[in-house]
């Protein structure tokens, strides 16, 4: 190799641009403890990161496994991640608890990301003390069965949107369901709330009116169906489905459409579980505060 290729490689080489994600390592190394010897090291390092650059954009266009193992990873790619931080448990005779807690990694608005991994772990902290709790009175009491099942579902998870949902199953005699869902908008590091997707409270009525047609047209398709709700010819003692509350449950999925959520014998008997209802865009577009979520 002739000297002028050899300066010529050597040129293209140094200009290699380095990935910001590496560029975040660099920064986030010298925070942790390389501080003092970075001016001394810096040229050395920028070479270094140079050609690990070379080395990482190889790796990923030759080794698919080696790409999905660095998917795992929240810095690379700014990938967000839900992991299982915590979980409580308990097995003794006729009392049991699984309890995980969710936690939420990458998000570039820490704030966010803390807020809602100390509301995760807060709530199932006072699931379990609770649960404890009842255990001791029930055991007072001469004993029985108990038991109490909570952890999450990713239900969607776009380049746009993340869609958490937490579920706590409480056992005694029968069970009972209840969901929480958390959405987040990535791109704009903020949590969305339902009453934030619309321009005035007219959704309340408007999403209601839908949800009840859609209860009797399921019921006139399918008998094994109940819901609680009017012109149905519910007799039994039950409160019927009106309204949905102002921030009801919901989570927008894959399909960028609103889901609306109602929990275990919310609105129709325990053997129909916990229910959704996708809500049609043409329904509720005119009072919707914007396109950016729902389509």
């Amino acid at each position: 190799m002739s000297k002028s290729d050899m300066e010529r490689l050597k040129e293209e080489y140094m200009n290699i641009e380095i990935p910001k994600e590496l560029d975040f390592m660099v920064r986030k190394a010298i925070k942790g403890g390389l501080r003092k010897n970075y001016k001394k090291n810096r040229y050395k390092w920028m070479a270094g990161a140079a050609a690990s650059a070379v080395i990482f954009t190889a790796s990923l266009n030759a080794s698919p496994a080696f790409a999905n193992a660095l998917s795992g990873v929240p810095v690379v790619g700014n990938i967000v991640k839900v992991l299982t931080f915590r979980e409580y448990k308990l097995q003794e005779d006729t009392y049991n608890a699984d309890i995980k807690v969710p936690s939420i990694e990458g998000l570039e608005d820490e704030k966010l990301q803390s807020s809602l991994n100390e509301k995760y772990l807060k709530e199932n902290k006072e699931l379990y003390e609770q649960f404890i709790a009842e255990v001791e009175e029930l055991k007072k009491d001469g004993g029985g069965h108990m038991g109490v099942d909570s952890g999450y579902v990713v239900k969607t998870d776009s380049e746009r949107i993340l869609a958490i949902g937490r579920y706590v199953v409480n056992t005694v005699g029968s069970s009972s369901t209840v969901f929480k869902y958390d959405t987040i908008d990535k791109k704009n590091q903020i949590l969305i709330t339902l009453p934030s997707l619309f321009k005035d409270e007219s959704y309340v009525d408007i999403i209601s009116e839908n949800i009840k047609a859609q209860m009797r047209e399921q019921m006139k398709e399918d008998e094994g169906k109940i819901y609680w709700v009017s012109g149905a010819g519910i007799e039994e003692p039950v409160e019927l489905f009106e309204r949905i509350s102002k921030e009801q449950s919901f989570y927008i999925n894959d399909d960028s459409k609103l889901v609306i959520s109602f929990d275990k014998y919310e609105v129709a008997p325990g053997y129909m579980g916990v229910i959704e209802f996708v809500i049609p865009t043409e329904t509720i577009k005119d009072i919707l505060a914007g396109d950016e979520y729902i389509k």
